[in-house]
């Protein structure tokens, strides 16, 4: 597999994540802060589902070398 196909492959994985994430938002795992005009946001979850997907990605392209 050759590298311009590598990144357009990632290219449109990071794409589809991010359309993702813009339609879910929070996870329930999220942890959240809010004091007066400060807010702290620990994307506990949205981490390891991301951790997950990018995961079996890379044991996908792993298989087509």
């Amino acid at each position: 597999m050759n590298v311009g196909k590598v990144f357009i492959f990632l290219g449109i994985v990071f794409l589809l994540i991010g359309l993702l994430w813009s339609i879910i938002g929070k996870l329930p795992g999220d942890i959240v802060f809010k004091k007066g005009k400060t807010t702290i946001y620990f994307p506990i979850m949205t981490s390891i589902v991301v951790s997950i997907i990018l995961s079996i990605v890379m044991v996908i392209i792993s298989k087509f070398r």
